[in-house]
């Protein structure tokens, strides 16, 4: 019998919502909406979903607050979470990632591609191949957590500086952003299309030479420092991302 994950939509408006639920059903997703964000963590405590989709502008809560009540509940810091919002700033983009969310669309947008986006995470996360309701072998041993890898990088976001083996780098706004949004997930692969849309403004207007133009700026500031490191790994026609290895000292 085929597993059909369970997606958490926070979204107050009956529309969007409706619309959500279509489409995700019609790619055999169970959608189970929420128009409160009290509404959102009832469910979320009687069943984690395999992914929750969170509406920033809810009536009644912040969706980062949202956010972050969720992932104090049990189970919660495991299940993926997209934020959603009609707000496009960079700050809300900026606050929403380094909340620790896994992506971020804003309206208007195509509930094809959110759909698209829903997959990419879950096949990511590994939750989309199986259910998130039935209870867990009990393990024999506590797991430890994992320990967070040593970074060359120190990141500033009040100043909106960042340090490179203890020296401050010298970055433009969107080397700045591009650098931070990489530095924030070493191993995650951004395809030049994220990274148009989660640091450019208008994204539409900018183009994926823009982005390569960027990181090769990025990467002569970086070899500057340490000629030998090459933070930034280039995957072929994909995209950019940050390398997890990399030595605690130039």
């Amino acid at each position: 019998m085929p597993f059909h994950p369970r997606i958490l939509i926070a979204e107050d408006e009956s529309g969007i919502a409706d619309t959500l639920q279509y489409v995700l059903r019609t790619d055999g997703f169970v959608p189970v909406w929420c128009a409160t964000a009290e509404q959102a963590i009832a469910q979320f405590a009687a069943e984690p979903p395999a992914l929750a989709i969170l509406d920033v502008g809810l009536p009644d809560m912040n969706g980062f607050e949202l956010f972050k009540r969720l992932q104090a509940l049990p189970g919660g810091a495991q299940v993926p979470m997209l934020f959603l919002t009609a707000r496009s700033d960079e700050i809300d983009r900026v606050v929403g990632l380094e909340l620790g969310a896994d992506d971020y669309i804003a309206k208007p947008f195509s509930p094809r591609e959110l759909v698209a986006r829903v997959r990419t995470i879950l096949r990511r996360s590994g939750r989309g191949a199986q259910g998130t309701s039935a209870p867990a072998a009990a393990p024999t041993a506590p797991t430890p957590a994992p320990q967070a890898p040593a970074t060359p990088f120190a990141l500033d976001s009040e100043r909106m500086q960042i340090r490179y083996y203890g020296r401050l780098l010298e970055l433009s706004r969107y080397e700045y952003g591009l650098l931070r949004l990489l530095v924030q997930r070493p191993g995650r692969v951004y395809t030049r299309d994220d990274l148009l849309r989660l640091v450019w403004d208008e994204a539409s207007d900018s183009f994926d030479r823009t982005v390569d133009a960027h990181v090769k700026t990025l990467r002569a500031k970086l070899k500057a420092i340490a000629p030998e490191v090459d933070p930034i790994r280039t995957l072929r026609g994909t995209g950019y991302a940050l390398n997890e290895d990399l030595p605690s000292a130039p």
